[in-house]
């Protein structure tokens, strides 16, 4: 297992981040509990969870596997990069969503208690919150990095222009600011090349994309078609819209006798400023498959076919839409 430093911290962590959205209403907990060690005896250190996952309101499930799977010793939590979020609701009452200093605060202790540790490594603000003022929403993260609580912050969902005013408020508090950013990412979703990555790249802060298979569009969908919890009209009609594409993707897919969910994830890998894909496999079929990605190199014919299937938004912006 390859390691890399998380943006521009001292921090390294797997090339490939375990995501355990799965955990809970597609996987049992005695299957997850596998799925986690198997993911440490392969170099895997970095885990991604929130506090909304799991599929019961409020209850956060998923946070609770975690937390039960420490309890079985062997160093299992001081392995772990650990990554969680905030944001979403997690009741029904006024500020238990966003970003207030009050949800934030409380956020943090619940999935600390769930979680069954006394601190988080990186916590994520889970989306943008254009109704708190970033210096409310920096003081909350200043308070529990002082108390120890979190050590690293992170985003997810942010424009770059968010990105921009999270970490030229930090600078003027004297905080460090972010080091990651979660995105959605992946051959057939590219925006953030224009504005997202380079504003990462400026500021030190590491790309972690989720979705790296939109949903399952790039791991062979067409030819068995979209069913089970993927088979939203939505979904069915992207795939409609993009078979063509991902017909001829399979079809090199098959010519380097590779799956194409691993291409897929190795095209990422090659990607500049990503630090480490988010996999999030249901069983621990899909993830020994998975890890096969760190072994695939793919060459510049490769990667420019793979852009002639899937064109990007044409490089950063505004280079990208302007003379």
């Amino acid at each position: 297992m390859d390691y890399v430093h998380l943006g521009r911290s001292g921090l390294q962590v797997s090339r490939l981040c375990l995501g355990t959205m799965n955990f809970g209403p597609h996987t049992t907990e005695a299957d997850s509990f596998a799925i986690m060690d198997r993911a440490l005896d392969l170099g895997i250190n970095f885990f991604d969870t929130a506090n909304v996952y799991g599929g019961s309101f409020g209850e956060g499930v998923t946070e609770q596997i975690i937390g039960r799977w420490w309890t079985q010793g062997g160093g299992r939590r001081e392995r772990v990069v650990l990554a969680t979020k905030v944001y979403g609701r997690m009741g029904n009452w006024p500020n238990q969503s966003r970003l207030s200093a009050l949800h934030i605060k409380r956020a943090c202790e619940d999935s600390l208690r769930r979680l069954r540790t006394d601190y988080i490594d990186l916590y994520q603000m889970h989306h943008v919150d254009r109704e708190t003022p970033w210096e409310e929403m920096w003081q909350a993260m200043e308070q529990l990095y002082r108390e120890g609580k979190i050590l690293y912050v992170g985003s997810s969902n942010f424009a770059g222009w968010h990105l921009v005013q999270a970490q030229e408020t930090a600078r003027s508090r004297h905080f460090f600011g972010l080091v990651s950013e979660q995105s959605l990412y992946n051959l057939c979703e590219r925006t953030v090349e224009l504005e997202v990555i380079p504003a990462c790249q400026a500021y030190g802060i590491g790309l972690l994309p989720w979705s790296p298979l939109d949903r399952g569009l790039l791991a062979g969908m067409p030819r068995s078609g979209v069913q089970g919890r993927r088979a939203d009209r939505e979904l069915r009609d992207k795939a409609d819209r993009l078979r063509p594409r991902l017909e001829g993707y399979e079809n090199l897919c098959r010519s380097l006798g590779e799956e194409p969910a691993i291409v897929a994830i190795a095209w990422l890998l090659h990607q500049p400023g990503v630090t480490a894909p988010i996999i999030g496999p249901r069983t621990m079929e899909q993830l020994n498959m998975l890890v096969r990605t760190l072994d695939l190199t793919l060459s510049e014919d490769i990667l420019t076919r793979l852009e002639e299937i899937f064109p990007g938004p044409g490089g950063p912006a505004p280079e990208a839409y302007a003379w």
